[in-house]
């Protein structure tokens, strides 16, 4: 097929490859202007721009779809599809009408659940035990076009947001092959969400890393897992910041926040209920360390609390 992709980061950039090495004419690439990153805030193109770029595929940086003017190279392709993944613009109704066969998006959950920008992290903060990818034909709502195919994975007690996303990514890369091997039949056979069961997964904020020790340990868990790597859930100690990468439910208590033990095999740590075993820190302008690390360069007391 003649296609247009649009995506931005690397969950979107395993797809794009996925169509290339299956053979179809990707003959323009929408991704998000190049953007500030890394210390020096160099400008830096998404990773979906330097596949691209790598195969020698044309690109368009547009900061929005919203004109003729900004829509004129769409409509200039002539294609047969749209595939969408993790883009991060809106497309308007006139932009989903050009393309032959309308566009599909990569959704990574199973929708109606968890529609929105972050669905990997919510279902992990949730407890959900499976999530999976969902290929949708798009309309003008947020993911609310009929589904044509789902694909269900399991989340495990350990996945963090970075393993969970790899899996989904490569999930999302097989499904949508796959779709559009049997696209004439996905599509006469498509189905309209329930209205039952709609969740939105909204845009993660960096107020929500912080770790409240009042919380349950698996809660908190389900925190550390979701923030990982970005934003990363984060503590104080001794009034300065504490990342904590990696915990596990430990079988202690005491007052929340209170430091029970610190050993070489984790920070145990009391919760509202039960407790964590810190297994990965990181201080302020340090490194990321495991416990064993950790607590042979920090002072840290028992019965010392973390937090505010």
């Amino acid at each position: 097929m003649k296609l247009i992709f649009a995506g931005t980061p690397d969950f979107a950039a395993s797809a794009l490859a996925a169509l290339i090495r299956a053979g179809h004419d990707i003959a323009l690439v929408l991704t998000q202007p190049d953007r500030p990153a890394g210390r020096g805030m160099k400008l830096t193109p998404s990773p979906v721009k330097v596949l691209a770029e790598q195969q020698g595929l044309p690109v368009y940086q547009p900061e929005r779809l919203r004109t003729p003017e900004q829509q004129a190279p769409l409509a200039a392709i002539g294609a047969d599809l749209m595939v969408v993944a993790a883009y991060g613009l809106i497309l308007p109704q006139a932009v989903l009408d050009l393309p032959r066969l309308g566009c599909l998006n990569i959704h990574a959950s199973l929708l109606p659940r968890w529609r929105g920008a972050a669905p990997i992290q919510r279902a992990i903060l949730a407890g959900d035990a499976e999530t999976g990818i969902t290929i949708m034909q798009m309309d003008a709502g947020l993911d609310t076009g009929d589904m044509l195919s789902t694909h269900v994975t399991p989340i495990d007690l350990d996945d963090t947001a970075l393993t969970l996303h790899d899996k989904l990514a490569s999930q999302g890369a097989q499904a949508i092959v796959s779709a559009l091997e049997h696209l004439p039949a996905l599509q006469a056979g498509r189905t309209r969400q329930p209205e039952d069961g709609v969740t939105y997964a909204d845009k993660l904020k960096k107020e929500e890393a912080w770790i409240d020790w009042h919380d349950s340990a698996e809660a908190l868990d389900r925190k550390i897992r979701a923030f990982n790597p970005f934003p990363s859930a984060q503590t104080t100690l001794g009034g300065e910041p504490l990342k904590i990468w990696r915990a596990e439910p430990a079988a202690a208590t005491g007052a929340p926040g209170e430091v029970l033990a610190a050993t070489r095999d984790g920070v145990i740590v009391a919760c509202g209920t039960g407790a964590l075993r810190l297994l990965e820190l990181q201080r302020a302008g340090a490194r990321r360390m495991d416990a064993a690390a950790f607590v042979a360069g920090t002072q840290i007391a028992i019965g010392e609390r973390l937090g505010a």
